[in-house]
């Protein structure tokens, strides 16, 4: 695996690959590396003849009361996972390559950047779809590959792909879970033992959620309701962002049952956020 660290030389050589007809897949991480990461990879690997991995932890989505100095980094560890799963090169930036002096130019994606997430964010999708701009000019993949966790983010992003006219195939994964269900996220880390077993309810949540309204139990302008009901058994949740049933395109609360919808959650256990979702097709069901 080849480490590159410049900007303009990851782009001169991508620009070979593709010159020599070489299909280029690009899986865009903060680092802290868990099976969800390689997932993307191993998809990556399976549909491109190049994969490409980034490692930066981006300060631009950072809001100033975040954690951003504290977010988890173990560079050895995640080479050496990646050196594993035969990943051709790590782009590893620093933020002075990316954010030189003088730095002035951002990208919103207006409308959907705004809500869910970025209600609780004020900034975050601007420094997300930014880097994320930025990176796409630099590695020019063929395809990218976004975990579906991060739903907001995969909207947005292929959103701002469109807009851009950016000649990318931006690929959403299924989210990886732990035997428990709890999504794997890099900020798990920060739980402690009892924190990691009160985290359980989310998924217990999405799916009980889920069989409610496959079943006729719940009506779409109850989900809301339902679903606070259900994390309010849970005592060391300190704060709930949000939780309900949202239109997969507009990301607008629904209250009326649509062909395609996600219910997710985003909530806080001590100081920990953590955010998940569960796609619902109801054509599929019936």
């Amino acid at each position: 695996m080849e480490i590159i660290r410049i900007p303009r030389i990851m782009q001169d050589i991508s620009k070979d690959f593709l010159l020599r007809g070489k299909t280029i897949g690009f899986v865009p991480t903060m680092g802290a590396l868990h099976d969800g990461h390689l997932s993307l990879v191993k998809r990556s690997r399976e549909e491109n003849l190049i994969t490409v991995v980034s490692i930066f932890v981006n300060p631009a989505q950072f809001g100033q009361n975040e954690d951003y100095n504290i977010y988890p980094r173990d560079l050895e560890g995640d080479t050496e996972k990646l050196i594993k799963e035969n990943v051709d090169i790590l782009f590893l930036p620093d933020a002075a390559s990316m954010y030189p002096e003088g730095y002035l130019t951002y990208i919103n994606v207006e409308n959907l950047s705004e809500k869910l997430c970025g209600a609780f964010r004020p900034g975050h999708f601007r420094g997300v779809t930014t880097i994320v701009a930025k990176l796409f000019n630099i590695v020019k993949p063929t395809r990218a590959y976004f975990g579906q966790k991060d739903f907001q983010q995969s909207v947005i992003v292929s959103k701002m792909a469109g807009d851009l006219n950016i000649d990318i195939d931006i690929v959403v994964c299924p989210t990886i879970r732990e035997k428990d269900g709890l999504a794997m996220s890099s900020r798990n880390s920060y739980l402690d033992n009892a924190q990691r077993q009160a985290a359980t309810i989310i998924y217990k949540c999405l799916k009980e959620t889920c069989e409610s309204i496959k079943s006729g139990i719940i009506e779409i302008k109850n989900v809301k309701n339902f679903m606070l009901d259900f994390l309010s058994k849970e005592p060391l949740i300190s704060e709930i962002d949000y939780a309900g049933i949202y239109d997969t395109s507009s990301l607008e609360e629904l209250s009326t049952a649509k062909e395609n919808m996600i219910l997710a959650i985003a909530l806080r256990i001590g100081k920990t956020r953590l955010i998940d979702n569960m796609l619902i097709n109801i054509k599929e069901e019936r």
